[in-house]
């Protein structure tokens, strides 16, 4: 029997719960926990500013091009051993970068902490699905899922600023031992052993598809220092041509690693759809804005990352809301697409920023409104993209889950970071004529980038609110709408007759 899909106390589950959302918020925020201290670690371990972001890209690496193997080594291996496996592992990973007394060592241990958690996250995302199949739970469970996922980013620069201001940068590392102990030791007493389907892995599409997802995120990580800069397009292109075999490798295998059905839905390309657009315009908020309060405003990181609070609040309460009241009633088409114009009008909010702006109502109100959107879409996306899978198909969408937060979060940075430096040196250049730009100037040309950035993100989640509209089938889902990936009988679904969550 699959990890919960039997009748469990509802103490037991509101504890699984807890422990699935230690393990994804220890995956969400070690995204960006270890930024804030980048500059105490290259002072410390003394490597160059070009080395510096190959921290965080490691990171993106290992965990975007390793996640739709990660989701199919769930189903075929079972979920509760790859959960634990995934937390062993990246605390071990993480135990070794704290150790780092160098700069070879730590890129390495920022790599198999994306490796591992590659394997952590679709697996644990699977274990929500079949923990919570039915009942009112199922909005709770999501509700909070997706408040992690979406404020996790947030959550790290606050908690990477506390670390690194009152202990040491390495204090970043270690931390996560907390959070893996925690999953570990519940994980081990809490879910039961799931017997997974008998299959056989598809090396051919495995390969296919991490080496089609490494190229892109690749790709991405070099467009954030210039879209010229060498091998960029190369690796977009070539991780597009890989990614075309793979899908045409899937329609010829017995057993492939991505079941095409997964796409062909609707509502979970939509879902799929409105978590990439949203991750793309939220990595430039959290990035931006982050720049402009500390460089523009002078707050400390510990101050910038509690600004981000009241949107943390906003997401969770959304969230929680969208799955119990509004999903069962609504569908994720009206709600989905509602939540996603919100988040453009917030983005377009901070297009008003100025060089003296307050945090009330500057800051606070786009960041009200857009946690309130993040809430509203994410929660409901992940619930609707899991909704009437098979039960020994679950590791797998929940990887495609994953995967397109990882790649809109990688797009975003990437695409954003490339338009607001080029429109901050344009401004330079025709503010100052070719003279050294004073502090005021250099000031106004970043906050000109970050305008530019912020009206982009804007456009790219309004496209996808109408892409969405017309994804979503219209309606509460049921599982006459869910289309089936496997003959009937030949899996157990996880999908309740209809959404109650």
């Amino acid at each position: 029997m699959s990890a919960g899909a039997g009748p469990h106390p509802a103490g037991r589950r509101r504890l699984i719960l807890l422990v699935i959302a230690v393990a994804q918020l220890m995956v969400v925020l070690d995204a960006t926990v270890v930024n804030i201290a980048l500059p105490s670690a290259q002072r410390a371990l003394h490597f160059s500013d070009a080395d510096r972001q190959w921290i965080a890209t490691a990171y993106a690496l290992a965990f975007g091009s390793l996640l739709l193997a990660g989701g199919k080594l769930a189903d075929l291996a079972g979920r509760k051993r790859i959960f634990i496996i995934g937390l062993a592992g990246f605390a071990a990973a993480s135990t070794a970068g704290g150790a780092a007394t160098g700069f070879p060592m730590l890129v390495t241990a920022r790599s198999l902490q994306g490796a591992f958690g590659a394997l952590l996250a679709p697996a644990g995302l699977s274990l929500l699905t079949t923990t919570f199949p039915r009942s009112g739970e199922r909005g709770i469970a999501f509700g909070i899922y997706g408040a992690v996922v979406g404020s996790g980013g947030a959550i790290g620069l606050l908690l990477g600023g506390l670390l690194t201001q009152y202990w040491s940068w390495r204090g970043c590392l270690y931390v996560n031992l907390v959070f893996a102990a925690l999953g570990i030791v519940g994980g081990l007493l809490l879910l039961e052993r799931d017997r997974p389907e008998p299959a056989r892995l598809d090396l051919a599409g495995t390969l296919l598809a991490c080496s089609g997802m490494l190229c892109l995120v690749y790709g991405c990580s070099g467009a954030t220092r210039s879209w010229a800069a060498p091998g960029c397009w190369g690796f977009l292109v070539g991780g597009a041509v890989l990614l075309a075999g793979f899908a045409l490798w899937q329609h010829r295998t017995p057993s492939p690693l991505l079941p095409l059905a997964v796409l062909r839905d609707r509502n979970r390309a939509g879902s799929f759809l409105a978590v990439f657009t949203l991750l793309v315009g939220a990595s430039g908020v959290f990035l931006f804005l982050t720049y402009y309060l500390q460089d523009t405003l002078g707050y400390s990181p510990i101050l910038a990352g509690l600004a981000f609070l009241p949107m943390l609040t906003c997401a969770t309460a959304t969230g929680l809301a969208s799955n119990l009241f509004l999903l069962p009633r609504t569908g994720a088409r009206p709600l989905v697409t509602a939540a996603l114009l919100l988040a453009a009008a917030g983005t377009t909010w901070l297009t008003r920023l100025g060089p003296h702006s307050g945090y009330f109502p500057a800051i606070l109100g786009p960041l009200i409104v857009i946690g309130a959107a993040m809430g509203l879409a994410i929660s409901p996306s992940m619930n609707t993209a899991t909704f009437g899978v098979p039960a020994a198909e679950a590791g797998v969408a929940s990887a495609l889950a994953n995967a397109s937060q990882q790649l809109g979060s990688s797009v975003g940075t990437a695409v954003l970071n490339s338009l607001a430096v080029t429109t901050s040196a344009s401004y330079l250049a025709n503010a100052n004529n070719g003279g050294r730009p004073t502090p005021a100037v250099t000031r106004l040309a970043l906050l000109h980038g970050y305008t530019a950035a912020f009206w982009c993100a804007a456009a790219i989640i309004t496209a996808g609110a109408i892409s969405c509209a017309a994804l979503f089938r219209p309606g509460p889902l049921t599982r006459a709408l869910a289309a089936p990936l496997t003959p009937t009988g030949a899996g157990e679904s996880i999908a309740s007759d209809t959404v109650r969550a």
